[in-house]
């Protein structure tokens, strides 16, 4: 029978410092520990179970092998779950404390995050959020490799082995400059701007979603510009240089230049983008993720 190996819930913290920094220095700086601490830690730990976890590089730092990559998804919610055993041994169950690592697309980040951490702060003030903005393909990366315990995104292909809680429905809309000729409509069809210049917001799987929904509309999109900033694209839009198709209205219509947008409902049946909370359906829900949870769920119902 094969012996288990005998490791030491300080390697396996030193081990999760240093993947998360991709260097020994930083985790030891991080740690409040010399380097070689780390370092020898993380080489006993390597030799226990047989397995190279990091790729040494002496000018760039450090890379997760595939094996580390597993062990570090595997260790962070094995650490998680420790810590919640502890807590409910302690009688502190109900107290949220420590930190969860939540992934937040891009263009919905300045529309719900300073909400939800106003609410977790005063819900769970000893409670810490670390935020990893990410565009929709990298959501499935930062929680395949436990970057991110949890993730608030569009549902745009997030794959197998994740689950997708539906928290609301983002519908598209035409954005367009004030003076342009359809910006007083109640509502316009994309056919009626087949001939027009477009600006595209050109994020990963975004693209492909806009694209996709002029091509069943029947328009062959002219794009005179792309940008991945959603401020780019709204400020394009007001200066006159084409019409734009977005999800998020802002609660006021200025750019950061002084234009302004206007805000068009599409006629065509289109369907939203679904806003869903994302996370591995193999880890398991801690705490504090559900504190997250909570609170993005209850800032959707008020939309509603």
């Amino acid at each position: 029978m094969r012996r288990r190996p005998d490791v030491t819930l300080t390697q396996l913290r030193y081990f999760v410092k240093a993947a998360t920094y991709l260097s020994m220095t930083k985790a030891a700086d991080e740690l409040h520990i010399a380097q070689s601490a780390v370092s020898a830690a993380i080489s006993q730990l390597e030799q226990q179970i047989g397995t190279q976890l990091f790729i040494r590089h002496r000018a760039r730092g450090l890379a997760l092998t595939a094996a580390g990559e597993e062990m570090l998804r595997d260790t962070r919610a094995l650490l998680a779950h420790l810590d919640e055993v502890l807590d409910s041994a302690s009688g502190s169950v109900d107290q949220v404390h420590g930190t969860v690592r939540l992934a937040c697309f891009i263009t919905l980040t300045p529309f719900v995050l300073p909400r939800l951490l106003s609410d977790l702060g005063a819900r769970h003030p000893d409670l810490e959020v670390d935020v990893i903005e990410t565009s929709a393909d990298a959501v499935r990366t930062v929680l395949r490799n436990g970057t991110a315990e949890l993730a608030l995104t569009y549902d745009l292909g997030l794959g197998s082995g994740v689950d997708a809680e539906p928290l609301g429905v983002a519908a598209p809309y035409v954005a367009l400059p004030p003076e342009h000729r359809l910006a007083s409509r109640k509502s316009i069809r994309l056919t009626e701007l087949a001939d027009e210049p477009m600006v595209l917001l050109d994020l990963p799987d975004s693209r492909d979603y806009f694209e996709s929904m002029l091509a069943k509309a029947g328009v062959t999109p002219r794009i005179r510009y792309r940008s991945a900033s959603y401020e780019a694209v709204r400020g394009l839009v007001a200066r006159g240089h084409g019409f734009s198709i977005l999800n998020q209205i802002p609660a006021h219509r200025g750019t950061y230049d002084g234009g302004e947008v206007s805000v068009v409902p599409i006629r065509d049946d289109l369907p939203g983008l679904p806003v869903v909370l994302a996370r591995l359906q193999s880890v398991r829900s801690t705490a504090r993720a559900r504190a997250v949870a909570e609170a993005a769920r209850a800032i959707f119902a008020d939309r509603r």
